[in-house]
């Protein structure tokens, strides 16, 4: 499939949340990374055009890109895979927008 970018979108001290783009821009998906001392867990979703070898060559480079160069001593990666499409973002300022436009 090519080369991935991976953009962090959120970070805890045990865990990182990163959107992932193909070398032409095109959304790919998502991954949430969980950390513990010895396993680090994954949730990937992607899209419903990524094929097994797909999801296999993601997960390649998740694992080379962004876990190994946080716990290079990890003794297991584990991963979920979810596949679908995505409906939609949401999050309390939109629905605090709308409240807004009703009192209109």
């Amino acid at each position: 499939m090519g080369e991935y970018t991976f953009e962090r979108e959120a970070r805890t001290p045990y865990s990182e949340v990163f959107t992932i783009e193909t070398d032409d821009g095109s959304d790919v998906g998502r991954v949430d990374l969980h950390y513990t001392p010895s396993i680090t867990y994954g949730t990937l979703c992607v899209a419903e055009s990524l094929t097994e070898d797909d999801v296999q060559d993601l997960i390649g480079h998740i694992d080379e890109r962004l876990v190994m160069t946080s716990d290079p001593y990890r003794e297991d990666f584990i991963v979920t895979v979810w596949t679908g499409r995505e409906t939609g973002v949401y999050s309390d300022e939109d629905e605090e927008e709308d409240e807004e436009e009703d009192e209109e």
